[in-house]
């Protein structure tokens, strides 16, 4: 079911084919007879098309787009559809290492894409608001929360409230990828599963 906003977008874009119907024909300089002939469709139809007393449709708008010589979407100029893709800026770690935002509407969670360097065996330990939820793409990582000193390899996850002392590493000094969800005011991940028969 269509929201109201978009039947309002689908109205103003059905409102807007009438006057550049007539500006198309102005502007190559045909009569109503002309347009008829040139594409079938009588005079009192063209002519109630550019008054918007009659709604367009494929049939009456193809054989314009013939004459006038233009894309069916510039006839009624329907709304540009956005990029579908993603474009990723990467940033700078403090203490080495790039992150990548996979997320590009403000919200609750936000996910990053990680590639953490080696940044020394003496862990600086940081704690602030949030949780999150780590995932090893490549590499080994060192992880150390609270008392614990974890290393994590491919495959493997580790969740946490971020109010625990916490820092990571390179656990072997290469490279390590890794996919984070953060949750700024603490908010965690919901799985959904299906449950077992």
């Amino acid at each position: 079911m269509d929201s109201p906003r978009s039947a309002q977008t689908y109205q103003a874009v059905l409102d807007e084919v009438a006057p550049r119907l007539r500006r198309l024909r102005a502007q190559r300089g045909l009569t109503l007879a002309a347009l008829s002939e040139e594409t079938g469709i009588s005079k009192s139809t063209l002519s109630r098309l550019e008054s918007g007393q009659r709604r367009p449709s494929l049939e009456l708008l193809l054989p314009l787009t013939g004459v006038y010589q233009v894309p069916l979407d510039d006839l009624v100029g329907a709304p540009e559809v956005g990029d579908p893709r993603v474009r990723l800026t990467p940033g700078t770690l403090a203490n080495g290492g790039t992150f990548v935002p996979l997320t590009r509407a403000p919200g609750p969670l936000q996910a990053y894409k990680m590639i953490i360097t080696d940044r020394g065996a003496e862990p600086a330990h940081r704690t602030h608001e949030g949780y999150e939820w780590l995932y090893v793409l490549n590499g080994r990582l060192r992880l150390v929360l609270a008392e614990h000193d974890l290393v994590l390899g491919p495959g493997e996850a580790a969740e946490f409230d971020t109010r625990l002392p916490h820092w990571f590493t390179s656990a072997d000094g290469q490279p390590v990828e890794i996919l984070s969800l953060f949750g700024r005011q603490g908010e965690r991940m919901h799985v959904r599963a299906k449950p077992r028969a």
